[in-house]
């Protein structure tokens, strides 16, 4: 009787410790931002590298929030200023300000950001479905909700965040 008790258990132990195995491969890696006051987060194999703003061209007829272009090593990448995106006021840049590479459907483009804050490693539980209006921002524009230990964060959807921009400028 002990051996059929302790065969019992045995494997549960096991799914359990699978289990956990499980939810630790069950990590999002993140790039962190802030705009605002508020921190932003999009996935990491979207972004291409973080640089400090460089000399941008303004386009004319451009959509209001492309900030304009940059040459990238040859490249010419637009770059969208999130401030403007999200109806925030313009401030002037500063040492923080960085222009965060994305590619997304073979695109390459910057988005202005007021500050990268860290690489962040978050499971996907602790992310909820985005409410219907968090920060002023549209919640088309929002992937979901992490909950960290000290704060929230907002993660965007580049997706609709850049096709609508896209559709907006055509």
């Amino acid at each position: 009787m002990t051996q059929t008790t302790v065969a019992t258990r045995a494997p549960q132990q096991e799914s359990q410790n699978g289990e956990e195995q499980e939810r630790e491969i069950d990590l999002i890696q993140l790039v962190t931002f802030r705009i605002s006051e508020e921190e932003f987060g999009v996935d990491i194999l979207s972004v291409q590298e973080i640089i400090r703003p460089i000399q941008i061209t303004m386009v004319p007829h451009a959509a209001t929030f492309i900030e304009g272009v940059i040459n990238l090593r040859g490249k010419v990448i637009p770059v969208i200023n999130m401030r403007t995106r999200f109806s925030l006021p313009s401030v002037e840049h500063d040492s923080n300000t960085r222009i965060v590479v994305m590619e997304f459907n073979q695109k390459i483009v910057g988005i202005l950001v007021d500050g990268v804050s860290e690489v962040l490693r978050i499971p996907s539980s602790t992310i909820e479905p985005a409410p219907p209006v968090v920060c002023g921002i549209g919640s088309e524009y929002i992937r979901g909700v992490g909950k960290l230990a000290d704060r929230l964060l907002i993660l965007l959807d580049l997706d609709m965040l850049l096709s609508d921009m896209s559709a907006e400028s055509a």
